[in-house]
């Protein structure tokens, strides 16, 4: 069974996943993903992923073809030891942006960040 529960920070969701990400149980998370177009990035938390299936691998290609088609960035965090397996075997570790949760919250605060500084710099030049 694949549990599914999201979290929001502006225009970053988070969605935590646990149990198994294989063919008939994946609904819970393409739903969750599907219902947020206005994010700027969809980080996936798969720590407690233990199992993944090709229907899982397909769920995941299409919600990265789903999130670049609607200008949003996917990242893969944290992926079991069988599913970074699965991953790399099947040559998708090249296609998915994946890292583990303390570098996706730098990158995410070092954005930011940017976007507060380019505000600011903005608001100086206007004024």
């Amino acid at each position: 069974m694949l549990t599914v529960k999201s979290e929001r920070a502006g225009d970053v969701v988070v969605i935590k996943c646990a149990g198994r990400i294989v063919r008939g149980q994946e609904a819970a998370l393409r739903n969750a993903v599907l219902q947020e177009k206005l994010a700027r990035v969809v980080v996936l938390d798969l720590s407690d992923v233990d199992s993944i299936d090709a229907g899982g691998l397909t769920l995941l290609v299409y919600l990265h073809r789903w999130t670049e088609n609607n200008r949003t960035h996917l990242k893969l965090v944290n992926p079991s030891v069988f599913v970074h397996e699965m991953l790399t075997r099947t040559h998708l570790s090249c296609v998915f942006d994946i890292s583990s949760f303390d570098d996706a919250v730098t990158v995410l605060c070092g954005r930011e960040r940017e976007r507060q500084r380019e505000s600011h710099t903005a608001a100086v030049a206007a004024y």
